[in-house]
């Protein structure tokens, strides 16, 4: 199954859904802390209100309603029973009540009266303790103090009292009380308006959101695509680094910068097996022809050349050369084994000149009648001298099957740069062409094939010195005119001063 296929079907585990649902979850956690904060809030104000114009109502109430032996004020003086019948209304006490309202007398003393049970509510009753307390408070002015209590048939009231009779010693408290049933409606609708608006707002919001959503994400999926298209064989793809998310674009760079890992990686695999091929070849080329020389020289001597002592002695030295040869062949193919796996280095204080100076008799004897010329100034240096004599051996032989025996010139120096030794090594031989230069420190790499066999080369040596220097921690390289001649620099760092 495809990758995009796969994300598709994921369902409620894809990033896009798992985006969209947790920011309707915190969107919708913050419309209901906002809906709970502004319902308390606006039940407080409501209340606070209510008690406020509450508090005016008892204000504002005749003391006939809760004084009823006094006479109303303005009202004439009846002058007997029989016009108190033809008035009757006059002898009622007025009524201001609305029928969801309630009012009750407290008297000093504790006694409890329902002055509006008749054509209103009946009125909550409060523990006396609590009633002596709202009287101390009153006393001392405090602020307006209301209470939400229900009474006797259960209806949920907000209360607020008023002390009547004189203001420095009262006579007790009118309690004045409205349903809540209507401010709890009002509260309700408030709320249910709030709720459909937040719908609404979350239904515009999931409109508005989706392609926000789905234009964030095309990155991602332009990323999928890409990464379907990459294979082992196609590593070239990559992404596009500047895409205006920051989060995108550091994922975009580490992909990159992994394919392009693994590109290197198998870039060096094929050429590790391509190197290789080409050793094995080369190395099954390089001991096969030996064998069939010797072989060739054991079907002479089968044939009866045994018996010739010329022919013998002629047969067994080319053999002897042969079996020289392969030796020598098997001696680097393990050492250059050794060098690639772990080197082991033996490093000491060494004195260059002094190695150098040396190991003079040895190279001018393998000069054969070449001008050779040595120069080393005074170096001390931490190496490994056994190493580092198989390096000018190296370069110093390469020079030597390179010039020619009676004209050739070869100058070995020795000399430091910075901390680093340097050993040079220039010859007047014929030269390496440029497309030969890349590849002259390839293993079995030959420049001249015939010649190099001729002369019991392997096309080892050069691959050998150059590990050896990188074992060191330095580096070698070559420098060469056709028909002028080559020079050869390795320099690693040790240098005591």
């Amino acid at each position: 199954m495809r990758i995009r296929d796969r994300i598709r079907s994921s369902g409620p585990g894809s990033l896009r859904t798992q985006l969209l649902s947790r920011s309707l979850i915190v969107l919708a956690l913050l419309l209901v802390l906002i809906g709970a904060l502004q319902y308390v809030l606006m039940k407080n104000a409501m209340f606070r209100n209510q008690a406020e114009a509450l508090a005016l109502q008892v204000r504002s109430l005749p003391k006939e309603l809760w004084e009823p032996d006094r006479e109303p004020r303005n009202r004439p003086a009846l002058p007997d029973k029989d016009t108190d019948q033809e008035n009757p209304r006059q002898q009622d006490k007025p009524l201001f009540f609305l029928p969801n309202m309630s009012l009750a007398k407290i008297d000093i003393d504790g006694s409890y009266s329902d002055l509006a049970a008749d054509n209103g509510l009946i009125a909550p009753q409060l523990p006396s303790e609590d009633y002596t307390a709202v009287l101390a408070q009153l006393k001392e002015r405090h602020p307006l103090r209301y209470e939400v209590i229900e009474n006797a048939e259960g209806t949920e009231q907000i209360v607020v009292f008023r002390p009547y009779g004189s203001p420095d010693s009262p006579s007790g408290l009118l309690q004045l009380g409205m349903d809540t049933q209507p401010l709890h409606a009002v509260l309700m609708r408030q709320l249910m308006i709030f709720a459909l608006l937040a719908l609404l707002a979350m239904a515009g919001g999931i409109a508005l959101y989706l392609p926000l959503l789905r234009r964030t994400l095309n990155p991602l999926s332009r990323m999928v695509e890409t990464v379907e298209r990459t294979d082992a064989g196609n590593l070239a793809e990559r992404f596009p680094v500047m895409q205006g998310q920051q989060e995108i674009d550091r994922l975009a760079e580490s992909f990159n910068g992994m394919l392009e890992r693994l590109e290197d990686a198998f870039q060096a695999e094929r050429e590790a097996k391509e190197q290789m091929r080409r050793f094995i070849a080369d190395a099954s080329h390089e001991l096969r022809t030996p064998l069939t020389s010797i072989h060739g020289f054991l079907e002479v001597l089968g044939r009866g050349a045994a018996d010739n002592p010329q022919q013998l002695h002629a047969a067994l030295s080319s053999m002897h050369g042969e079996s020289k040869r392969m030796k020598k062949l098997v001696e680097d193919l393990l050492l250059l084994a050794k060098l690639d796996r772990k080197p082991e280095l033996h490093l000491q204080e060494t004195r260059l000149d002094q190695l150098l100076h040396e190991m003079e008799p040895h190279l001018k004897m393998l000069a054969q009648g070449r001008e050779v010329f040595f120069q080393s100034a005074p170096l001390l240096c931490r190496c490994d001298p056994d190493k580092i004599k198989q390096v000018i051996y190296n370069l110093f032989l390469n020079a030597v099957q390179h010039t020619n025996p009676d004209r050739g010139q070869i100058h070995v120096t020795l000399d430091r740069a910075a901390d680093h030794a340097v050993l040079l090594v220039r010859d007047n031989g014929t030269g390496i062409p440029k497309e030969h230069l890349p590849h002259l420190f390839e293993r079995f790499y030959r420049i001249d094939e015939s010649r190099t066999r001729q002369q019991g080369g392997s096309g080892l040596g050069l691959a050998i010195t150059q590990s050896i220097i990188a074992a060191q921690g330095g580096s070698l390289s070559v420098d060469s005119t056709v028909n002028l001649g080559s020079e050869f620099r390795a320099e690693w760092p040790g240098i005591i001063p």
